[in-house]
């Protein structure tokens, strides 16, 4: 049996700055076990004075957009410019689709092995509600250990993108161009979340399509209702590929508009109602999921469950009497 060191290990160690005991301490919170469970949340309120100092940033797109090549570039410009950068990752398929976590450390490897960024990737196979608990105690963490700005990136497609952005301060949409009718095949929901449009590959004969393409997202974007942030979000186009020794074309505009993004809300105060309403939406999220795995953990249940669910097939069962049986069969019901 693992022997367990005590919260005080994770706490002095997550604020010297260890990476390692920063890693371990993660471990504990993607940990099914309950005294594992315990001493995270020991080590989280313990390091919570230590921590929302940074900058949260989301970044979603579509599969073949360049995610990964564009994180490092944009990862790359942030450590030249002194800053300390954690990059973690959501994506509750990865089991499914067999795993492209690793590919995705292994494209960003000189990111990695960057002395001033982190990089962690999501637990496997987990549910969504799961892995998006999990990265925002680990946002934390980070921001105790002292990273100053922390990259969210959806690996996974579909709800993901609306829980990201359910955790950041700034969400970028990276999108390409000279991919069929970039607008059709975008969902309108995805738009609406995003902070920022970037259009990435704008380099070589893909320079004049990326262009056109930012005209034409600049263009549908005026046709949404305004965020009411006092921020409208703007489309810029970047090539994350070096020329030679110099910054990739377009990477110091996008860090320039997020810095721009944050002194407006901090002085309109919008970051922190944002970050206020994230907070209590995590707390009833993690009340509904604590709920729902107290009441299916009752003795009996399941087995009611399963002989109604069998009747709501057959059809001999409506849902709606069949969901009142089950509430009134409840143990704990009154």
């Amino acid at each position: 049996m693992r022997q367990r060191l005590p919260a005080q290990h994770y706490i002095d160690g997550i604020l010297a700055g260890d990476r390692l005991v920063l890693s371990q301490s993660i471990t504990l919170v993607e940990s099914r076990r309950i005294d594992d469970q315990d001493i995270a949340q020991q080590a989280l309120e313990a390091v919570l004075p230590q921590t929302g100092n940074s900058i949260r940033i989301g970044i979603t797109g579509v599969p073949g957009v360049g995610k990964s090549t564009f994180i490092e570039a944009f990862g790359t410009y942030l450590t030249q410019q002194s800053h300390r950068l954690a990059v973690l990752t959501v994506d509750p398929t990865s089991q499914r689709s067999g795993g492209s976590l690793l590919g995705d450390k292994t494209r960003m490897e000189t990111l990695s092995m960057n002395p001033n960024a982190y990089i962690r990737p999501s637990p496997a196979g987990d549910s969504l509600g799961g892995v998006a608990h999990r990265t925002r105690e680990t946002i934390l963490f980070c921001e105790a250990a002292g990273f100053d700005t922390i990259l969210v990136e959806t690996v996974g497609v579909g709800q993901s993108e609306t829980v990201v952005h359910g955790m950041v301060d700034f969400f970028l949409l990276l999108m390409l161009a000279g991919a069929g009718d970039e607008l059709q095949g975008m969902k309108r929901g995805i738009m609406e979340l995003a902070d920022a449009l970037v259009i990435t590959k704008a380099d070589g004969d893909n320079k004049e399509a990326a262009n056109r393409a930012r005209v034409e997202y600049q263009n549908a974007l005026h046709l949404f209702p305004p965020t009411g942030t006092g921020w409208f979000p703007p489309v810029l186009t970047c090539s994350a590929l070096p020329i030679q020794s110099a910054t990739p074309v377009g990477i110091t505009d996008v860090w320039e508009m997020i810095a721009e993004h944050q002194r407006l809300t901090t002085q309109n105060g919008t970051r922190v109602h944002r970050r206020q309403e994230q907070q209590l939406t995590w707390f009833r999220s993690l009340l509904r999921q604590r709920l729902e795995g107290r009441f299916f953990d009752q003795p009996g249940i399941r087995e009611q469950l399963t002989q109604l669910e069998n009747q709501v097939l057959s059809g001999t069962l409506l849902p709606s009497p069949a969901v009142d049986r089950l509430l009134k069969q409840s143990p704990g019901s009154t």
